[in-house]
């Protein structure tokens, strides 16, 4: 776990750390208040999650920021200029794309307190494709709707809490699989290049043996790192293929699969545990990529009966 602690009321130092710690930026006031900068950095593996305060109206004119760079407004708003769509304003409680990845950006922030969220866009290739190969990418600024942009909230502030957490961000599995996570719910909310739907081929290949074969591959890589992507290139079949695979054999999708396997090596894990040893819960759950306890007690106590902490200390 990093983290990075900025405070000025200068505008040209702000303007330095804002270039050193995102990307080229011409910065103004647009107010006549004075300024006030406040900037919070956590980063779990590689996410960045930013809490920043403009006490002033600050425009910004940018260079491309090369990461996804999702917003959600607290106070104030944010008035941004999007080179593909055109102006929009963000007020508080509203999530979005604060600019595209390959665009240069620039708007004005209205005194504003609010969060970013920023990975690198090449994890949105580990979890799908896009047409004719080429690179996924967010294709909107706005989530698809509603329920979608509150979904996407919830996830970012788990993550955010998750990035604050020593233990959680000490567990290479939860820092590994948090990205995916993020990226796997960008796809599912965001408006995106990424295919959807199996076509001839994919329907074809989603037979019991590339079922078999993926099963294979998760049970080899349990502990490991592992997306969708992985997964299919395993089973030489596509990411939609592979989905509708087990949809179609296991009623299941292939990393809900992953998680059960992963919940029944926690539970071997408790069960081994000796008295004295100094083995926690929290620490199991993330050590199998349980970015939630909570969540990983309810699922434990559904599978097997028990709250995990009764089977620690049996």
């Amino acid at each position: 776990m990093q983290s990075l602690d900025f405070e000025s009321d200068d505008l040209a130092a702000t303007e330095g750390f804002l270039n050193d710690a995102y990307t080229r930026v011409e910065i103004g006031n647009h107010s006549s208040h004075q300024v006030r900068t406040r900037i919070r950095r956590e980063v779990l593996g590689s996410i960045n999650f930013d809490r920043l305060d403009m006490g002033f109206d600050m425009g910004y004119d940018a260079d491309p920021l090369g990461r996804v760079c999702l917003v959600t407004v607290n106070s104030g708003r944010i008035e941004a200029n999007y080179h593909d769509h055109g102006p929009d304003t963000f007020t508080p409680g509203q999530t979005g794309l604060l600019t595209p990845h390959d665009l240069p950006y620039s708007g004005v922030i209205r005194t504003s307190r609010y969060d970013v969220t920023m990975f690198d866009p090449a994890i949105l290739n580990r979890i799908a494709t896009a047409e004719g190969g080429a690179r996924v990418r967010v294709d909107g600024h706005r989530p698809v709707n509603p329920a979608a942009g509150q979904r996407l909230c919830r996830v970012i502030t788990h993550l955010r809490l998750v990035a604050a957490d020593p233990d959680a961000a000490d567990s290479p599995l939860t820092v590994t699989t948090a990205a995916d996570y993020l990226a796997a719910t960008v796809l599912a909310t965001m408006p995106t290049t990424a295919e959807r739907e199996p076509n001839t081929t994919d329907r074809h290949d989603a037979h019991p043996h590339t079922v078999r074969r993926a099963i294979a591959y998760l049970e080899s890589h349990l502990g490991d790192r592992v997306a969708i992507t992985d997964v299919a290139a395993a089973t030489f079949v596509t990411p939609r293929a592979l989905q509708l695979a087990f949809r179609r054999h296991l009623d299941t999708t292939p990393l809900e699969y992953l998680q059960r396997m992963r919940l029944a090596a926690a539970h071997e894990q408790l069960r081994a545990a000796l008295p004295g040893d100094g083995l926690t819960v929290a620490a199991v759950a993330f050590r199998w990529g349980f970015t939630h306890p909570g969540r990983f007690a309810t699922a434990y106590r559904h599978a097997y009966g028990q709250p995990p902490k009764q089977t620690l200390n049996e």
